[in-house]
């Protein structure tokens, strides 16, 4: 066994607190997704859960990450299936808010296109033994997309549309501001 290689001893198991978290994430999606179909936009109560449900998975999120450094758990289950389950619980928000007819369908095209062709981008480096790590503005994306959503979710008086679509536009804007950065980064590669 060469030096670059961990021993078996020295890598942790799949079967850890962070690796839990992430995979109840990506089984509450569909309850998350249910809640909000049911909340319809209308349903006051129906929506509640639906933001508190979204609120505990981008907790968790979190959570699963810290505890993951925290406690050298990192696994490469976790690296794949933590993005996995934050694109897969955007991606059902934003659907189900347009099923609903709370969000304009072309927010979640260029989102999702974005979101979905970095990855597979990303994917494509990591084969050409480059890693593309998340970048700052990325964190800021997932912030404003999480915070954007939430507010969507909440059954705020009207008062609050302009603020609600102002923060969804923003989160847009550096969606693809950051696409677009990743994109010229790696020409510089």
């Amino acid at each position: 066994m060469n030096a670059a290689t961990p021993s078996p001893a020295s890598t942790p198991s799949n079967l850890n607190l962070p690796n839990v978290l992430t995979s109840l994430r990506i089984l509450f999606i569909p309850v998350f997704a249910w809640l909000v179909l049911k909340g319809d936009d209308q349903h006051t109560t129906w929506m509640w859960w639906s933001f508190g449900v979204f609120a505990a998975l981008m907790f968790t999120d979190k959570l699963d990450g810290d505890i993951a450094r925290a406690r050298g758990q990192i696994t490469d289950f976790g690296k794949i299936a933590d993005p996995i389950a934050d694109k897969a619980l955007m991606a059902a928000a934003l659907i189900c808010l347009n099923i609903t007819g709370a969000l304009p369908v072309w927010i979640t095209v260029v989102i999702l296109v974005r979101e979905f062709g970095i990855t597979f981008w990303r994917m494509y480096m990591l084969r050409r033994g480059l890693v593309v790590p998340a970048s700052k503005g990325g964190k800021v994306k997932t912030v404003l997309q999480s915070l954007a959503v939430a507010l969507y979710l909440v059954p705020f008086p009207s008062w609050m549309d302009i603020p609600t679509i102002a923060v969804m536009l923003a989160a847009v804007a550096v969606t693809v501001v950051t696409g677009v950065q990743y994109l010229l980064d790696s020409r510089q590669k």
